[in-house]
């Protein structure tokens, strides 16, 4: 589920490459992307909303998305991100 931002017009490609279909939130309705937003809160413990991505190095952010797709999520039945893909995907 994604936002309706122009990051997303591309949204029948991604559709047709991942075979994944691709949904829409409606305005002003956070909570029908639940995991969007949980990221999001997430990324936030390391970078604050009121900075910039662009003051990070690429060597940080990789660092913090690594911290992330270890972390073990209730979702997942406490497994992490990174166990699942390889789980599932490869």
């Amino acid at each position: 589920t994604t936002d309706n931002g122009p990051e997303f017009a591309a949204h029948k490609d991604i559709t047709k490459y991942l075979g994944v279909p691709v949904y829409f939130a409606d305005t002003y309705s956070s909570w029908q992307k639940r995991t969007v937003e949980n990221t999001n809160k997430l990324i936030r413990q390391y970078i604050p909303k009121k900075d910039s991505f662009d003051q990070y190095t690429d060597k940080r952010i990789m660092s913090i998305q690594k911290k992330l797709n270890e972390r073990p999520r209730e979702k997942l039945n406490f497994s992490t991100p990174k166990c699942e893909f390889f789980k599932n995907v490869l």
